[in-house]
């Protein structure tokens, strides 16, 4: 039986249950628990589809941006381990390099 009911014919519809299926999983999944499986289930299409883009770009968006950030960081970032693998101890607690006498009070 050659027919197919809205496209769908036995060589795609397993691959349109995956795609269905994946999509309902990331909604869920990354949608903070606002969303259960069988309401992304029920959904009409068209909201499905618009919820799920939304998703991905808002979760594209915020890669974008961590990435810019750790990229402007690389070129003014400070490390406390030296070359050596030592831990450099801040200023405030290296012992000072020309001191005087310590002051004495009293």
């Amino acid at each position: 039986m050659g027919l197919a009911f809205f496209g769908l014919t036995f060589d795609n519809v397993g691959s349109f249950r995956a795609s269905l299926f994946s999509q309902i999983h990331q909604i869920v999944f990354h949608g903070n628990g606002g969303y259960d499986w069988h309401t992304v289930y029920n959904m009409p299409i068209w909201l499905r589809r618009f919820t799920f883009n939304e998703i991905k770009k808002h979760f594209e968006e915020e890669n974008e941006a961590i990435q810019n950030q750790s990229k402007g960081k690389n070129s003014n970032t400070k490390t406390v381990i030296d070359s050596d693998g030592k831990v450099k101890l801040p200023n405030l607690l290296q012992k000072p390099t020309n001191s005087k006498k310590p002051v004495k009070y009293g």
